[in-house]
């Protein structure tokens, strides 16, 4: 459901500088996932967390059509950040598929 931009990011990891906010436009409650065989749900193991970054990403690169450098510019990151959530969501994705786990979507 699309409701406006809002703003995400990680929590302060020490010294450094601070994350920069990504901005989340589609907004998604926590939704779980699960794999089922014949109707009858299966579970094998702790869920996956998709985070909203790699949710976002997944969404306006895959979803929408957008290119890497416009879904980049769309969440006020660098493209290289962008192509890390894609490749980080990928694989979460992908793993909750053949592991057959379920896949949490946390909100933003």
């Amino acid at each position: 459901m699309f409701v406006g931009p809002r703003r995400w990011r990680w929590g302060l990891r020490g010294p450094g500088r601070p994350p920069k906010h990504r901005i989340i436009r589609f907004r998604i409650s926590r939704v779980l996932f699960m794999p089922m065989i014949e109707g009858t749900p299966v579970a094998a193991g702790e869920p996956i967390v998709l985070n909203p970054d790699e949710f976002e990403a997944l969404r306006l690169v895959y979803l929408e059509g957008h290119t890497q450098e416009s879904a980049a510019r769309l969440m006020n990151i660098s493209r290289g950040t962008l192509w890390r959530a894609l490749n980080s969501g990928r694989k979460k994705v992908i793993q909750a598929i053949v592991e057959m786990r379920p896949l949490l979507v946390e909100g933003a």
